[in-house]
């Protein structure tokens, strides 16, 4: 049978420094409860038994001199230990602590007195209760301090989590894009000031994060650059494309310069993407119609099915674009039939082809990333990624049912609240 399952928190460093804590004073209070409870015990136990034997030596001398001997004392009492008057008996003297006839604690102590033996004893109840006490003390003081000493434990431990906690949400954040995010712990600020190892995660962690903000942003800064200095000489070099006489090397200039051009245009449009500075322009649209909207448009031979229709709230161009580019990626890289569906706010786009490649279901699309020599899946599935992503939406790369290459896109539905009917 399978051991049953920790729950999450017990996995947490709070609850593992708790119970360290716990366990570290449990074992050092009871080490020292019991040192001092032997120490105290064996002080008390050599003071009673030093009184007791005083005793049997001076009522050894009264019933040597055939004197009364006191109460306390006796030959063969009751209630003496048998061990006791054994050892008495073979000619020795002893002592030990057991309850006389009444049951209260005692100190015995007996020798040898013609063939019997002579016993005194010593009320050892205050003794007892003295050492009780003593152990309930120890008890007492030792959870009192169990439980300062894990609050305090808790508490410090707390503050460190909590600081790993920020440290890791604000990878996270980062992680999802917010390159700005920063741990800026005040220990990072001053270098002279002592650092813990939390401090120089987090420091480590801001360094890397400017760092890649840094790199990013000069990515960003060359796309764009590259992109507006392409768009003057690609315009010029249309309008003389179009001047060239008719006939092959004219089309293939042309040909050329329409792929230079969406080239470029593509490499704005992701420019803009990173920039993270979008606005969208929402309204409600029926899925259905847009998607065969789209495949129209697309001029390529694409079965659209609607399961069921469903009503969104989004920016119908951003849409389109991203479906666009679901299209026309699964009929140059895939296989007919290409099948666009709408089943409530999900549509997919599936062909039949080789499917997607592992990097991209791994890690999803990357920009002129090429596949065996191939041409790739490059910029035109970067840019969807990025436009459902403005859009709100969520699209994932996987395999279809069978074989081929499946894209999934699922939108916000949109939701109308009507008013309640009046009731006469």
């Amino acid at each position: 049978m399978r051991a049953p399952r920790l729950p999450a928190w017990t996995a947490t460093l709070t609850w593992k420094a708790a119970v360290f804590i716990a366990v570290m004073c449990c074992a050092l209070a009871a080490l020292l409860g019991v040192l001092v409870h032997v120490s105290v015990a064996g002080q008390t136990v050599n003071d009673s038994r030093e009184k007791a034997l005083a005793r049997l030596t001076d009522v050894t001398r009264l019933y040597e001199a055939g004197e009364p001997i006191p109460r306390f004392a006796g030959i063969d009492p009751p209630g003496l230990p048998g061990s006791l008057r054994a050892l008495a008996v073979r000619g020795e003297r002893g002592t030990v602590v057991a309850d006389d006839v009444g049951g209260r604690p005692t100190m015995w102590a007996a020798g040898p007195a013609d063939g019997r033996a002579l016993a005194v004893r010593v009320d050892y109840t205050q003794s007892a209760e003295t050492i009780d006490a003593l152990d309930r003390s120890i008890l007492g003081s030792s959870v009192l301090a169990i439980g300062a000493t894990l609050l305090v434990g808790v508490f410090a431990v707390t503050r460190v989590t909590r600081r790993l906690h920020l440290t890791a949400q604000v990878a996270r954040r980062i992680s999802a894009g917010d390159l700005d995010a920063r741990v800026d712990d005040p220990r990072t600020k001053d270098p002279s000031r002592p650092q813990d190892e939390v401090a120089t995660v987090s420091g480590a962690l801001d360094t890397m994060a400017s760092s890649l903000q840094s790199k990013l942003q000069s990515e960003q800064r060359f796309t764009a650059d590259v992109a507006h200095e392409l768009r003057t000489p690609l315009t010029g070099l249309s309008a003389a494309a179009e001047l060239l006489p008719e006939g092959r090397p004219s089309e293939l200039v042309r040909d050329r310069v329409r792929a230079m051009r969406g080239l470029t245009e593509d490499l704005l449009e992701i420019s803009r993407l990173d920039a993270r500075n979008e606005t969208v322009d929402l309204a409600v649209h029926e899925l259905g119609p847009l998607a065969e909207r789209v495949v129209r448009a697309s001029g390529t031979e694409t079965e659209t099915r609607v399961v069921r229709d469903a009503t969104v709230e989004t920016d119908r161009r951003r849409l389109e674009r991203v479906l666009g580019n679901l299209v026309a990626n699964a009929h140059k890289h895939g296989a007919p039939p290409v099948v666009v569906t709408v089943d409530g706010p999900v549509v997919s786009v599936r062909d039949h082809g080789p499917g997607y490649p592992g990097y991209l279901l791994e890690s999803g699309p990357q920009r002129f990333r090429t596949e065996s020599g191939g041409k790739g899946h490059g910029l035109g599935l970067t840019i969807a990624v990025g436009q459902a992503e403005v859009i709100g939406a969520e699209l994932v790369f996987a395999e279809g049912a069978g074989g081929g290459a499946e894209a999934l896109l699922r939108l916000p539905e949109y939701v109308a609240f009507s008013d309640p009917t009046p009731v006469d």
